[in-house]
């Protein structure tokens, strides 16, 4: 029996072809591999060998997303590997997504073992972590060193089909699945000495660890609305006409901050949509749909409320990782609460 042939998938950045300016980078094969690929080669040792790194740009990736999945999978198809790994995309939201989505397309098209690697914030890790294993790494490329090798190590016990532990000892993100498994202690004990563990202060580790809900407390209602000041914030993407600021439609990488004093009604001709994870056409026709300036203008001249804030901040939710959007948050908060406003609308899609 000849090496595990592997196939390796990352995004141009890990390929040495440049940063965010060459996101639209189209499909291609390197003609030798990339040093990520060579080393994740060297970690696999004497038994499987990286044949090719497969590129994308995680803008033509995620904008493309049909013809795109076909022309990838094509290029893994034709060197018939055993095995095929994509990434680590740490918390890169694109380039997660796009891995999560090409390694799902393998996995169900080709019918062999597949692995990536993402930190669990990641929106790729959320939307494939059921489907695929994922192997949880930190939140950056720092996280190299140790993520590559925990990589190789799972990889080569899916493609020799071994038995896969438990995530703590594996290493991949919990996918949501109950394993049955014989204990020589009965469960009333065991949930009777993780009890007592849990009075005395005492580490104890659950059987069926809960999901952990980010809930928020909503703000005191406004008592008096006629003298609010209130302004918008949307993860809908609109932005004015060209998107100036380059706002991704997925996997968003930064927000825009715009001013609308002058504006009673955003027009095709003023604004438009960034994102890429609705039909973009009724929102191009008329913003007001997702960003209702127009109706804030109608209840301003009425007294309904105070006063519109002249800025609104905007990007897209498709994909947007978790740590982003707070991050986003915590950033234009700040200016919100400085530029005395009272309340804020969020409009979504």
């Amino acid at each position: 029996m000849g090496k595990i042939k592997v196939v390796h998938y990352i995004n141009q950045f890990f390929a040495g072809i440049g940063g965010e300016e060459k996101a639209d980078t189209k499909p291609l094969v390197m003609e030798e591999l990339p040093p990520i690929s060579k080393n994740l080669d060297k970690l696999l040792g004497e038994e499987a060998q990286v044949v090719a790194t497969v590129v994308c740009g995680d803008s033509y990736f995620n904008e493309n997303l049909d013809s795109v999945k076909k022309e990838v999978l094509d290029m893994v198809k034709s060197f018939n590997p055993d095995l095929f790994i994509a990434g680590p995309a740490f918390n890169a939201g694109r380039y997660g997504v796009a891995a999560g989505t090409i390694t799902k397309e393998v996995k169900d098209v080709l019918n062999i073992p597949v692995l990536t690697g993402m930190y669990p914030e990641n929106p790729g890790a959320d939307m494939f972590k059921k489907d695929i294993y994922i192997v949880e790494t930190s939140n950056s490329a720092a996280g190299m060193r140790k993520a590559l090798p925990s990589i190789a190590k799972l990889a080569l016990k899916l493609a020799k089909n071994e038995s896969i532990g438990s995530p703590k000892e594996e290493g991949y993100i919990e996918r949501g699945v109950r394993v049955n498994y014989f204990s020589n202690v009965k469960g009333s004990k065991r949930a009777v000495d993780m009890m007592i563990k849990k009075l005395r202060g005492e580490e104890f580790e659950t059987e069926y660890p809960m999901p952990d809900f980010d809930r928020v407390d909503p703000n005191p209602a406004i008592k008096d609305l006629s003298k609010a000041k209130i302004a918008i914030v949307t993860s809908g993407g609109i932005v004015p006409k060209g998107n100036p600021d380059k706002i991704e439609s997925s996997s968003a990488s930064k927000y825009g901050k715009y001013d609308i004093f002058d504006f009673d009604d955003l027009t095709s001709e003023t604004h438009e949509t960034a994102h890429g994870g609705y039909d973009p056409v009724y929102a191009n026709e008329d913003a007001d749909r997702v960003l209702p300036v127009d109706v804030l203008r109608d209840l301003e001249k009425e007294g309904v409320i105070g006063e519109l804030h002249r800025y609104y901040y905007s990007t897209v939710g498709n994909g947007t990782s978790v740590a982003n959007a707070k991050k986003y948050a915590s950033e234009f908060a700040k200016e919100l609460v400085a530029d005395g406003v009272d309340a804020v609308i969020l409009t979504s899609t």
